[in-house]
């Protein structure tokens, strides 16, 4: 065979991609033959339709067969090449001046005949080179069709990835459209819950308001009456001896009707709204064993006023902060940032005094609670009813006292306390400050029951 002729014979067993021998080579729709990891490498990132690396062709077939017959002639020329490059110095042995035309699997080495059969060799697995390296390279071949596989495979997760993405996407924007329309569905019921609460709390203060007027009305004609009477004895008292005694029956006729048309006062009692979601919001804070579980006799420094709880129902001219004897339980919490609830049982107790402090500012067996360094609710007793209280600001809480838990709501950092009815989680008041800058700790004052 001229070198012409063997130019153009390895030409055409040649892949134009990779320019070497063809490896597991296919034949496209156009003719033109690739080795089969080249072709689809090439293919890898190209749109569809695929098109002929040579002529631009285009190859409608996604998958094909081996070419058998191209591929042995393939397999010839690069055993041809091997035997023309085998009279180099690499491949003749030093020793025996002969080729290496065997390769040792044992050893992984190159051998000429006479190694192969010498005691160091004989009992090795030898084979001709050809068919060792045509071995190996299908192997190489099964190992790479199958990382090709494993690359397809990667690709159609990738893109099942890249579609969950998207997906996703579209997913979480339909997703935040429904979440805003249910938050606005919750807003609008709570306007209108908050509407419905405030007209009922109109409407009751209304009532109220009018039980107060008709209440000072009848209180200003029993009064006026009283005063008529009053003169009616004085001129009595003014009368001759005689003439008082002929007239004393008739004291109690003006006295007695008088006397047992006294009006009652009117007690001003709101009623508890609940308010939903409070529940909720309330438990996501929510901290147990607040306070010790033993309450301690404590002598417990209080503002005027407020003693009144403690040892009696007498007021005090004094301002300074009156000593009582009571029980006391403090905080096993001390809090500095953040939002904390927490909940007191006061079902047996009917003066008590329930809040926060600074660190509870305890002293010996002293408790100084005063009222800049605390927020607090109290429950005293003003005119034979007992009535809810707050130090900050000094307000007379007009609703009905709980008698079972009181739940308490800390938040620092906005620096305000609410005060709960537990067991319907309605608002009893909030109290607000200027921000907080000591450590609170929770504390409960309370009579003996």
């Amino acid at each position: 065979m001229d070198s012409d002729t063997s130019s153009a014979f390895q030409n055409n067993l040649t892949c134009s991609i990779c320019m070497n021998y063809f490896l597991d080579p296919v034949t496209i729709d156009c003719g033109h033959s690739f080795c089969r990891l080249c072709l689809y490498l090439s293919w890898e990132d190209a749109q569809t339709p695929r098109h002929c690396p040579q002529c631009r062709g285009v190859s409608e077939k996604p998958d094909f067969k081996t070419n058998i017959a191209l591929n042995s002639l393939a397999s010839i020329a690069r055993e041809a090449r091997a035997n023309y490059i085998k009279s180099s110095e690499e491949q003749i042995c030093v020793a025996h001046k002969e080729a290496k035309e065997l390769f040792c699997k044992d050893e992984k080495g190159l051998l000429c005949a006479v190694c192969s059969e010498s005691p160091e060799h004989a009992a090795h697995s030898h084979s001709p080179i050809q068919w060792s390296a045509e071995e190996y390279r299908e192997k190489l071949l099964k190992r790479m069709n199958s990382l090709w596989n494993m690359t397809q495979e990667m690709k159609n997760n990738l893109k099942q990835e890249a579609s969950k993405t998207k997906s996703l996407k579209d997913y979480m924007a339909s997703r935040r459209v429904m979440i805003q329309a249910e938050y606005q569905k919750i807003h609008l019921f709570l306007c209108e819950e908050e509407q419905l609460h405030l007209n009922t709390m109109e409407r009751e203060a209304k009532e109220i308001f009018q039980q107060l007027k008709e209440s000072e009305l009848r209180m200003t004609q029993q009064k006026e009456s009283l005063k008529g009477v009053l003169r009616e004895l004085t001129d009595m008292c003014h009368k001759p001896n005689l003439e008082l005694l002929q007239v004393r029956r008739e004291v109690d006729s003006v006295t007695e009707p008088v006397q047992m048309q006294k009006p009652q006062p009117v007690n001003p009692e709101l009623t508890l709204w609940h308010v939903t979601g409070i529940p909720d919001m309330l438990n996501t804070f929510k901290v147990n064993k607040v306070l010790s579980a033993e309450a301690i006799s404590r002598c417990i420094s209080l503002p005027n006023g407020v003693s009144v709880m403690f040892g009696g129902d007498r007021d005090s001219a004094s301002r300074e902060p009156q000593r009582v004897q009571g029980f006391a339980a403090w905080g096993t919490h001390t809090f500095t940032s953040g939002r904390h609830y927490w909940e007191v049982d006061v079902l047996k107790r009917s003066r008590w005094i329930l809040g926060v402090c600074k660190d509870s500012l305890t002293s010996g067996t002293d408790i100084i609670v005063d009222y800049e360094e605390a927020s607090f609710l109290f429950s005293r007793k003003v005119n034979d009813h007992y009535c809810l209280s707050t130090n900050c600001p000094p307000f007379i809480q007009y609703m009905k006292r709980p008698l079972g838990k009181i739940g308490v709501f800390l938040d620092y950092d906005h620096a305000t306390v609410s005060f709960y009815d537990a067991s319907n989680r309605s608002l009893i008041c909030s109290l607000f400050s200027s921000p907080f800058s000591s450590p609170l700790k929770p504390f409960l004052c309370f009579d003996s029951p």
